[in-house]
């Protein structure tokens, strides 16, 4: 196991920011953790670094306790590094090698794995917005670590830039590497992660893969003439794990295993005469929020 978290809590005052938090992160996968800003993603990510003490509970790296030795296998990116505006990629990085006792000749192949080799010699104070990102991301990479922690590595970003940053990640984790990262943008997770953690002011309140965590069901949409009576009949039915009225209509996310047949043949045998019944796609939006609810 790559990283194992035990009940971590933490408190700043009256505000509970971590509260008995577990993480369990294999080798070789992506883990995402998830949530609204202020949910503790940050403050969790700071824990696990050892760069914010926990009030109780234990985190092991590569199942022993976190260790310098664990954390020169780890590239960080929990702020974007200060880099020097006044002089090129090449020479911010190689600041950094030396400072992390890094081989030099890193250098030119973290640029290249984050598309920046062919402006190695421009200053940093000309780059876009993105390509600054890409370059933090390339920061972190220096060493070759096995395991990548990044803070909301798409904040702030157009839609041209969260690409590019996504693209790199998903490289990343196709070398093998294993990727933490904390972000409020759900596409961003389900694009790049393989397993995800969802938090709510300080808790994790759902964990697993994201192909189930995240998955998206059908919605029926069900129109009558007396909906209330139909939403009654429904709730005791057993059919739906979800009614909903919205704007005249029902919808209703059936159970597994029923579907729409199911709820036709229900209509018929109590009689209930339906105006209106289709299948709606749920979007991912809708699985998260009935998630944090």
């Amino acid at each position: 196991m790559i990283l194992e978290t035990k009940q971590i809590s933490k408190r700043f005052g009256p505000i509970v920011a971590a509260d008995r938090i577990d993480l369990s992160v294999g080798e070789a996968t992506a883990y995402g953790i998830l949530g609204p800003n202020g949910s503790g993603k940050t403050t969790t990510l700071g824990i696990i670094l050892s760069v914010i003490r926990p009030d109780r509970g234990w985190v092991k790296w590569f199942g022993k306790e976190p260790a310098p030795s664990s954390f020169k296998q780890i590239g960080s990116l929990l702020e974007i590094p200060n880099f020097f505006p006044y002089l090129s990629l090449a020479r911010n990085l190689e600041i950094l090698a030396r400072i992390r006792e890094t081989d030099l000749s890193e250098i030119d192949r973290v640029l290249d794995e984050t598309g920046l080799l062919g402006r190695k010699r421009s200053r940093f104070d000309t780059l876009s917005l993105g390509m600054k990102q890409r370059l933090a991301l390339a920061a972190t990479l220096l060493g070759d670590p096995k395991v990548l922690v990044l803070d909301e590595p798409a904040n702030g970003l157009d839609p041209e830039g969260i690409a590019e940053v996504r693209n790199l990640i998903t490289g990343q984790r196709e070398r093998g590497k294993t990727i933490i990262i904390a972000s409020h943008i759900l596409d961003e997770v389900e694009k790049v992660c393989t397993h995800v953690g969802i938090l709510k002011q300080g808790q994790m309140i759902a964990s697993g893969e994201v192909s189930e965590l995240l998955r998206i069901d059908d919605v029926i949409i069900i129109g009558a003439e007396n909906i209330m009576e139909v939403k009654k009949i429904l709730e005791a039915s057993g059919l739906a794990q979800n009614v909903t009225l919205s704007g005249g209509h029902l919808e209703v996310v059936p159970t597994e295993g029923e579907d729409l047949s199911s709820i036709h043949r229900l209509a018929y045998e109590k009689g209930v005469i339906l105006r209106e019944l289709r299948v709606r796609k749920r979007t991912l939006e809708e699985q998260f929020l009935e998630l944090v609810k």
